[in-house]
């Protein structure tokens, strides 16, 4: 499975427990099932804004040069971490005409999962994260915190809605690398947009960690705790409790944003900004909901691909998430999937048997997340395409003198501006290597080796991609 960091340590011999110990067994079940605290109990982890929250308008680094970077780490465990960290290491290396390096380029970075703890990171220390991000997270043992043992006791706690409490893996994020860190210190001037993506189980849609959702629960995400956010974003249902969000808007008095209305209205709108207005109008509702449940982004979207839809959706402007003066000075933007996904494994396909019920359980899920991620892919095609298209318009109804003044360099043409799509993936290193990397697991904790490994090849594989080329 592609969702979430976790997989269990150690499996149980389900038929020698029973055969020795089968009545101690049944009684400590049936215990247990009757024990409200056999599960860790949901705790609401926002606070209610202080003052009517506002959707704060999203700022973008200042650099000279005319193209800029996306990026979107996929979910996957440290395997995606450690991709990811090599794909910032290989944009560091490769610079500009002007020689300035490519990651003083980024402008967005989404993330999920795995994903989303080099996000966050990086969002949080920029380049100083290239020094120390190896040892603090790649190399460490994340799970060391966490209830991973196949037992009865954490059998049941799973039925209960989740073996570790959202306190488990927030408090490790947050005294091994967060620090306390809030989502405010994303949001400081200078810095790229970061999106934290996670997953909103009742409304069964992508749930980003944006001014614009916080704004409709009537809490400030600038106060939301960095390490909540990540830990979100990789909470596989069963293995976590889901992380709760209190909606606020009862005591909030928040006029709804008019696109939202409208993304309501409109048909022509895709599917998913018009699911996404749905349930942020929902939020708005204290009959409809009070709590929110969230759980692993790559549930819905294993590449973190909803932040620019919902950005866009939430535009009040052709040319944002940009400024007016990035609008006008850039001619191309390249947004790098970093795919970390495994290929579908299992030799069931090539026999008459099979599959188990394991490995069933494992291709139903990997089936609707794949289904999920090409829906999403190609929503956000679209965004981009319907973007590019705005903003070349925006730009060739400008006067000369306000292109000018927003910073038109000589022989400035409007309709000279491109938005590109670039995926960096296991696939394109070569077979033996990619077979190699895919069968790496899905958890917090891998051999040094794996980890140096990943990142040589996120470096490689970011370095041979024509497009940055």
């Amino acid at each position: 499975m592609e969702i979430g960091g976790i997989m269990p340590s150690r499996v149980i011999d389900w038929r020698s427990a029973f055969a020795c110990r089968a009545g101690f067994a049944i009684a400590a079940l049936s215990l247990c099932l009757m024990l409200t605290h056999c599960a860790e109990l949901n705790q609401v982890a926002n606070l209610p804004a202080q003052h009517s929250p506002k959707s704060a308008r999203m700022t973008v680094p200042e650099f000279d040069g005319d193209t800029a970077i996306g990026l979107a780490f996929s979910g996957g465990g440290t395997r995606a971490a450690a991709f990811a960290f090599g794909v910032l290491r290989g944009l560091d290396q490769l610079h500009s005409p002007g020689g300035v390096s490519y990651l003083n380029r980024i402008m967005f970075v989404t993330g999920v999962s795995g994903g989303s703890v080099t996000a966050a990171y990086f969002g949080l220390k920029g380049r100083e994260a290239l020094v120390d991000f190896r040892e603090r997270f790649l190399l460490r043992d994340a799970e060391e915190a966490l209830r991973t043992e196949i037992d009865l006791a954490n059998f049941s706690s799973g039925l209960h809605g989740g073996t570790n409490g959202a306190s488990r893996l927030t408090g490790w994020l947050d005294r091994n690398l967060f620090e306390g860190a809030t989502m405010g210190e994303l949001q400081k001037p200078g810095k790229p947009i970061i999106w934290i993506n996670a997953s909103d189980l009742f409304h069964r849609t992508p749930f980003v960690f944006s001014p614009v959702t916080f704004s409709a629960l009537c809490s400030d995400l600038k106060e939301f705790p960095l390490s909540m956010a990540v830990a979100a974003s990789a909470a596989v249902p069963v293995v976590f409790t889901p992380i709760v969000l209190e909606s606020f808007a009862s005591s909030c008095p928040v006029t709804p944003p008019s696109w939202l209305d409208a993304a309501l209205a409109d048909p022509n709108r895709g599917s998913q900004a018009r699911a996404f207005a749905t349930a942020l109008a929902n939020y708005r509702d204290p009959d409809k909901v009070k709590y929110l449940k969230l759980a692993d982004g790559g549930i819905t979207d294993n590449f973190g691909l909803s932040g620019l839809v919902i950005a866009r959706a939430a535009a009040a402007a052709p040319y944002l998430p940009l400024t007016p003066e990035k609008a006008v000075r850039l001619r191309r933007i390249v947004f790098i999937v970093v795919n970390s996904g495994q290929t579908p494994s299992g030799g069931w396909s090539r026999t008459l048997e099979g599959p188990t019920g394991v490995e069933l359980l494992g291709a139903v899920t990997d089936t609707a997340i794949s289904s999920a991620v090409r829906s999403g892919f190609d929503a956000f095609r679209l965004t981009l395409q319907e973007w590019e298209r705005s903003v070349r318009r925006w730009r060739c109804s400008l006067p000369q003198r306000e292109t000018r003044r927003l910073g038109a360099a000589a022989g400035w043409r409007c309709d000279d501006i491109t938005f590109e799509v670039a995926e960096v993936s296991f696939d394109q290193l070569g077979p033996h290597l990619a077979a190699r990397l895919s069968a790496i697991p899905t958890r917090f904790k891998l051999p040094a080796e794996d980890v140096d490994l990943l990142i040589k090849s996120g470096s490689d594989a970011i370095l041979a991609q024509p497009n940055m080329r």
